[in-house]
């Protein structure tokens, strides 16, 4: 009787926090910040995982992609690895398509090569942020910024079995983010000012990449956004993280987006909330809501497990158990 073999999984972007996440969940273990509800939920049998990022391989490099690819030989690649810098993107076109676009269709062609399906995560920046309700997968992308165009060009190159994740405002234990940016201007006591005028869902890794393994596993192709549960301002977000922290949310002050100084390259779209109706049509229960993802990851600090910057009290005295300074 033949034993089967664990799925074999390449993860590209292994190294950020939402790849490090989903080779945790991969091997079966508890992303940090994690649910042990929402894991359960998934039913994930132990899968082979392998991870690259920089500078071990560059995938702007055809033959190198070829190269790796063919040594694993794969069942399903994960392409999370990009460059995620809007700014940087906006001022550097040509590098943002190489890395999002074409280094994305060498792992497409690499994948078919070995027989594998590619599952891309992709981002709210597809969309313009100029429609009234949420953003479904079968609305029409319009994007605006150079990154939105670089990562659009990377969903073009996927073909009839793969599968697209689009998610949004990713925060993670273990890279940077809206909670560590929060946590290190407390800390060092400047101004929290946060425009109002932009609106989208919160989506922490270790929730998302339960979903994507899900994805793995289950083999299912095609489009699905994918976030956590609700959706808020940066300004409400980070009301939120103050809230929970104990500190008066009232010390945010809401800002328009043309009040940023210094301005932005990139324009960012003001509504970028991803409504996950594929997902949810499809039978599949709602990722948790990112109140409670924010809940777990800030308990994850606290009790040390994350190294981030250490905040005061609210009435000045240092609070045991808050973690280190990243």
């Amino acid at each position: 009787m033949s034993v089967r073999r664990p799925l074999r999984v390449l993860v590209t972007g292994a190294a950020g926090q939402l790849g490090r996440d989903l080779l945790a969940c991969l091997g079966g273990e508890l992303p940090v910040g994690g649910s042990e509800a929402w894991l359960a939920a998934a039913r994930l049998p132990v899968c082979e995982a392998v991870g690259t990022d920089l500078p071990d391989l560059d995938l702007t490099d055809r033959s190198a992609v070829r190269a790796l690819v063919a040594t694993l030989r794969p069942h399903v690649v994960v392409h999370g690895a990009a460059w995620t810098d809007v700014d940087g993107c906006e001022a550097d076109p040509d590098r943002a398509f190489a890395v999002n676009g074409l280094a994305t269709r060498h792992v497409v062609e690499a994948a078919r090569m070995v027989g594998a399906r590619v599952v891309y995560v992709s981002t709210d920046y597809v969309f313009d942020g100029e429609a009234e309700g949420a953003y479904t997968e079968w609305d029409p992308p319009r994007p605006r910024s150079v990154y939105g165009r670089s990562k659009l060009a990377g969903e073009l190159e996927l073909g009839p079995g793969d599968s697209l994740v689009r998610t949004s405002w990713v925060c993670g234990a273990h890279g940077r983010n809206m909670v560590r940016t929060v946590l290190r201007l407390l800390a060092s006591g400047q101004p929290l000012r946060f425009v109002a005028d932009q609106r989208g869902c919160p989506t922490f890794t270790a929730d998302l990449a339960v979903a994507l393994a899900w994805l793995v596993v289950d083999g299912r192709p095609g489009r699905f956004h994918l976030t956590n549960s609700g959706a808020t301002t940066w300004h409400g977000f980070v009301a939120e993280i103050l809230r929970q922290l104990g500190e008066d949310p009232s010390r945010v002050e809401a800002i328009a987006s043309a009040e940023l100084d210094p301005p932005r390259p990139a324009p960012r779209p003001a509504n970028s909330v991803l409504d996950n109706l594929a997902w949810r049509a499809s039978g599949l229960p709602p990722l948790p809501a990112w109140q409670d993802a924010l809940a777990r990851l800030l308990s994850a600090w606290r009790s040390g497990r994350v190294e981030w910057p250490e905040v005061p009290s609210p009435t000045g005295a240092p609070e045991a158990g808050t973690g280190r300074r990243g």
